[in-house]
């Protein structure tokens, strides 16, 4: 094994703000502890987590480094005491607390997974964030099963991708929405049933419509706001309401008779700051259910661009266009 080097290039956030406060930095490399490996980063996905970090609206957990980044490809520089799984080489995509916008990265051993080789190194850092989201909320806090109605909001964006392909593999019927006609075109050619451009149509009326008037067995919102009261009305007799981000507001003036006359449940996660052991059984169920749809072509991580890592700023200003459809990565 080659010695590591000292210091490495990171993005850093120098104070909370726009993109441009996105800026190239030096770091020592971190030897990884016990359960951990060391990953020299080939590719780094960009998420919505990222931009409300750097605004300064989303801190890292206590103890979790303030580089940016929660998922990550690339081969493994240094295994911590206690890792069997991997060995100096292998190469691996992981689910990282921060971290990510960096030549090297520790990561927990248990939240790392080998890399579906249908896919490229750029394509594997597009899955672990969004697709151990997804597989939670949908189908674990969800539990979404065959037959039923997903209503999914924000059906172009990563999660969005993501859920609308899994939901169809294991049986679902899909609605979603999406801000433009070309989103909601994505939408349906990834294999949304409906896709409704909520700027110019009421997402209410078309799921009434489309389900008879019953409405959706689960909702997944990233938006809250008035979409919460909204989506209880959405919601059919004994729906779930799975709330999984705030791009709205995390408040809301909302009538709550909606849950009591039709028995909703309604509740939400986050995953940064689960416990080690909870985001390891979130892997272990992604590899299980997961990646053999990924190997057999059935599922994949839509990508919408790439930038270099030292262009970080670019890309978080591609992804608050929200004209992006899918994932957005950076290169090291």
């Amino acid at each position: 094994m080659s010695a590591l080097p000292a210091a490495m290039t990171v993005i850093a956030i120098k104070t909370p703000g726009g993109p441009e406060v996105l800026v190239p930095e030096q770091r020592p490399v971190t030897a990884p502890g016990e359960g951990e490996i060391l990953v020299k980063v080939e590719a780094a996905g960009v998420n919505r987590p990222d931009v409300m970090q750097r605004m300064g609206l989303y801190p890292p957990p206590p103890g979790v480094t303030d580089i940016p980044g929660l998922e990550i490809t690339g081969t493994v520089a240094a295994c911590g005491a206690g890792v069997a799984r991997w060995k100096v080489g292998d190469w691996i995509t992981a689910l990282v607390s921060g971290g990510g916008y960096a030549e090297y990265c520790v990561a927990h051993a248990t939240h790392a997974l080998p890399i579906p080789g249908v896919l490229t190194v750029v394509q594997a850092a597009a899955i672990p964030e969004t697709f151990f989201t997804v597989w939670h909320n949908v189908f674990e806090r969800g539990a979404l099963k065959a037959g039923e109605t997903l209503l999914i909001h924000g059906g172009s964006s990563g999660i969005g991708t993501a859920a609308i392909q899994l939901a169809k593999a294991f049986g679902a019927r899909v609605i979603t929405t999406a801000g433009s006609a070309e989103k909601c075109d994505a939408c349906r050619k990834l294999g949304a049933d409906i896709a409704v451009n909520y700027k110019s149509e009421d997402f209410v009326a078309a799921v009434k419509d489309a389900t008879g008037g019953a409405g959706a067995e689960l909702i997944v919102d990233m938006v809250g706001g008035d979409y919460i009261a909204r989506n209880y009305e959405a919601a059919a007799v004994e729906g779930r309401i799975v709330q999984i981000a705030f791009q709205g507001s995390p408040r809301a003036t909302v009538d709550f008779r909606r849950i009591m006359l039709k028995r909703l449940h309604h509740t939400g996660s986050t995953l940064r700051s689960r416990a080690i052991p909870d985001k390891a059984a979130i892997a272990l169920a992604v590899e299980r259910n997961v990646w053999p749809l990924i190997a057999a072509g059935r599922v994949r991580p839509v990508m919408d661009s790439t930038f270099p890592l030292r262009d970080a700023a670019k890309a978080h200003a591609r992804m608050e266009t929200s004209a992006h459809i899918g994932k957005i990565v950076l290169t090291v």
